[in-house]
């Protein structure tokens, strides 16, 4: 399997080519040359599977020349290691928690995966990789906590100061060892130019090797299928029609989900449920792409104005917009509206979910209000407990902390604070 640039001009590569470039030289994202669908006999008798078998007859076929089945197979048990439930919230609607790895975030998945990909590529390598990363909160600790002590591999995580929650922050600042926060004087965006800027300079990478662990690098994107096929082993006994709502800001998730049904998941349509970040629930209005700098919300993870992953949806439909909104609606959502959808799905049966997961909810319900014969799943991609001060003040209750966060919180925060890029090229340099 080979995969190739987006923008059409450097060469094919190979998975673990593409995994330590992280982009592409003429710095498009890679896309695999091929997606073969699954025989229909998988789907037929996928609740007798495990979750580590679906994963492997799943991503075989991206890695098999770079990674030995029996390697693979070592790599999943690492990586897939707690649950992946789907819990009823209503007679049509579903929950799916991301939420019970380590960091307690849906990036977990994509995050160990990389890391464990890069730490077999560089095992007879003596070159070290550092990894550059922008976060808006959850990749971040996803990230460090994947990453943590992996051999030949050095992290660099930029966040935006002030702009992610108080455990969030936590979760990226404080293990040390091989991992380094960089607190930015800024938004979101302006971490994630900083990191796309590094990946142009001639200067940086002549002198040492980067690769990328957000969501463009392949590594990180296309494990996240697996858990659309893991719903869909839970939710295939309702007889109804499955649909998936997803929390959606730089898009990784929902075009892996995309892959999943371009694989053979008998899932007809996505919902990309946003903030009022809304680049694309407009394009999908407008058929025009306008990106613009991100606004702060409640819902921090999904605080992107240019989501990097919709170049990858619009090529998996050949940029046929017709075709892509039969498989494909977006809906946009407020911060006061979030809070009323916490409280909401609370008050159905007392379930907690984050600000995340209730614009997926919402997302849901809007689409179910013309498909009310559905059965749709939204995704709560990561614990409330991370986002503690708004869901406790939205329902009025306490939570509890979590052991997976709770050996957080004692911990001493340590972050360098840069302004520019040029203060980014300066450390990299000399770290």
């Amino acid at each position: 399997m080979k995969f190739y640039s987006l923008n059409n001009t450097a060469p094919k590569v190979s998975f673990d080519t593409a995994v330590v470039n992280g982009i592409a030289p003429d710095k498009g994202l890679y896309f695999p040359e091929e997606i073969t669908p699954l025989p229909a006999s998988f789907f037929e008798h996928i609740e007798n599977l495990t979750n580590e078998e679906i994963a492997f007859t799943a991503i075989r076929q991206f890695v098999t020349e770079v990674i030995p089945d029996n390697v693979l197979k070592d790599i999943l048990k690492e990586v897939l290691d707690f649950d992946f439930p789907v819990i009823d919230i209503t007679s049509n609607i579903g929950t799916l928690e991301l939420f019970h790895g380590p960091t307690m975030a849906f990036k977990d998945v994509g995050a160990r995966f990389m890391a464990q990909c890069l730490g077999y590529f560089s095992r007879a390598s003596k070159n070290e990789v550092t990894v550059l990363v922008a976060t808006s909160g959850d990749t971040g600790g996803a990230v460090a906590n994947g990453f943590l002590g992996v051999d030949g591999v050095k992290v660099v995580i930029l966040y935006p100061s002030g702009k992610v929650s108080d455990i969030q922050e936590r979760q990226l600042t404080t293990l040390g060892q091989n991992i380094t926060a960089l607190e930015v004087d800024g938004m979101f965006d302006d971490c994630q130019a900083m990191v796309k800027n590094a990946f142009l300079d001639k200067e940086l990478l002549d002198n040492m090797k980067l690769t990328s662990a957000n969501s463009i690098n392949v590594a990180r994107w296309l494990p996240q299928l697996f858990y659309f096929l893991f719903a869909y082993k839970q939710a295939k006994s309702q007889d109804k029609e499955i649909i998936f709502s997803v929390p959606s800001g730089n898009f990784g998730n929902i075009c892996a989900g995309l892959m999943a049904q371009r694989l053979g998941m008998p899932v007809k349509h996505f919902i990309a449920a946003t903030n009022v970040n809304d680049t694309v629930p407009q394009f999908m209005q407008t058929k025009e792409y306008s990106p613009k700098p991100s606004t702060a919300t409640i819902s921090n993870a999904m605080d992107v104005g240019d989501p990097s992953n919709f170049i990858r949806i619009r090529h998996l439909f050949q940029d046929n917009f017709d075709l892509l909104k039969d498989n494909l609606s977006a809906y946009s959502f407020t911060d006061n509206e979030t809070k009323k959808a916490l409280k909401e799905i609370n008050d159905i049966n007392g379930y907690v979910a984050d600000p995340h997961g209730a614009v997926g909810y919402l997302g849901l319900k809007k689409y179910q209000e013309l498909h009310p014969d559905t059965y749709g799943i939204f995704l709560e991609t990561a614990h409330p407990v991370k986002f503690l001060d708004i869901v406790e003040e939205t329902l009025d209750e306490k939570l509890e902390i979590p052991a997976q966060i709770q050996k957080v919180m004692n911990k001493t925060k340590a972050s360098i604070k840069i302004a520019s890029y040029d203060k980014l090229k300066s450390f990299l340099l000399s770290s």
